[in-house]
């Protein structure tokens, strides 16, 4: 595959789509706040197979691994078949993003007031469920076993120390720079407002997952939340009673980036690889580059 060259109207964490329809272009200007364009959707996917699956995995070494690592390990695959979800949208353009970077909120232990950061893991499009175990545990680990604070809470602590005004006059100078392109790669990268997709795992909670708004400020254009597993017991064609296993997904995905069609074959495809989760524990045949 030719290396693209970066081109004038390019940002740091992604190229400019140019070849898009012209009513893509027109809708960040109809709806320029990402709230504007939202969608939300719910499913309920079954987990038998794969929870199966994931105790055999644990079994044989990989302590811990998850339902969270499964469905970052999903969305992965997903923007490796449908490149178009790892765009964004920023200063009324569309952009495809050059990597994949997934943002969570970590607590650094499960104590009521225990302090609450933000992580962000860079991946691959051919990352498997197992880079995804390995990565993400290896960034959780650095901040759970650390007293220091990261690049985010250290940033967010400096403004916090502002007058109010001088906040809002710094906010309203991140947001021009963001406009146009302009915040340090350096910023970028301790922004949990800046990435590819946000998920919270609430099944760690023993809740329920909820409708979680994507922010304006920043470049996330999905939030995924799922909840705590569940029984089902149902009867099957044989009117045999079975013992199934569900987890509930929440969706805000923005609208922007791609059409409902596309977000459809998404949504497809993740119920593809829940019934056949032994997909994401190779690389991809195949890794789709999004149009340009």
């Amino acid at each position: 595959m030719k290396q693209y060259k970066r081109r004038p109207g390019d940002r740091k964490e992604g190229r400019l789509l140019r070849s898009i329809p012209g009513f893509s272009k027109f809708i960040p200007f109809i709806m320029p706040q990402r709230n504007d364009r939202s969608i939300h959707y719910a499913e309920s996917f079954e987990i038998t197979k794969l929870d199966r699956r994931l105790r055999e995995l644990r079994v044989s070494g990989y302590k811990g691994i998850g339902i969270l690592h499964f469905m970052i390990a999903t969305y992965i695959r997903t923007v490796s078949m449908l490149p178009g979800i790892n765009r964004f949208v920023v200063g009324r353009r569309i952009y495809a993003r050059n990597d994949i970077e997934v943002v969570m909120a970590v607590k650094r232990d499960m104590s009521l007031n225990a302090p609450e950061t933000t992580i962000k893991v860079h991946f691959e499009p051919t990352d498997t469920i197992f880079d995804v175990y390995r990565k993400l545990n290896e960034k959780i680990d650095e901040i759970k076993t650390s007293d220091d604070t990261n690049g985010t809470e250290d940033f967010a602590d400096a403004v916090a120390r502002l007058p109010r005004f001088l906040i809002r006059f710094a906010i309203a100078i991140l947001r021009m720079m963001d406009y146009f392109g302009w915040l340090p790669a350096s910023l970028t990268e301790i922004s949990p407002f800046h990435g590819s997709m946000i998920i919270t795992d609430l099944g760690s909670l023993r809740i329920g997952p909820v409708y979680h708004h994507i922010y304006n400020f920043g470049t996330l254009p999905v939030f995924i939340a799922f909840g705590a597993k569940y029984h089902k017991y149902e009867v099957n064609r044989h009117g045999q009673v079975e013992d199934h296993k569900y987890v509930d997904t929440k969706m805000v995905l923005d609208e922007g980036t791609v059409d409902g069609h596309y977000y459809a074959q998404l949504l497809r495809a993740f119920r593809y690889i829940f019934d056949h989760p032994e997909v994401v524990e190779n690389p991809p045949s195949r890794v789709i580059e999004d149009v340009r």
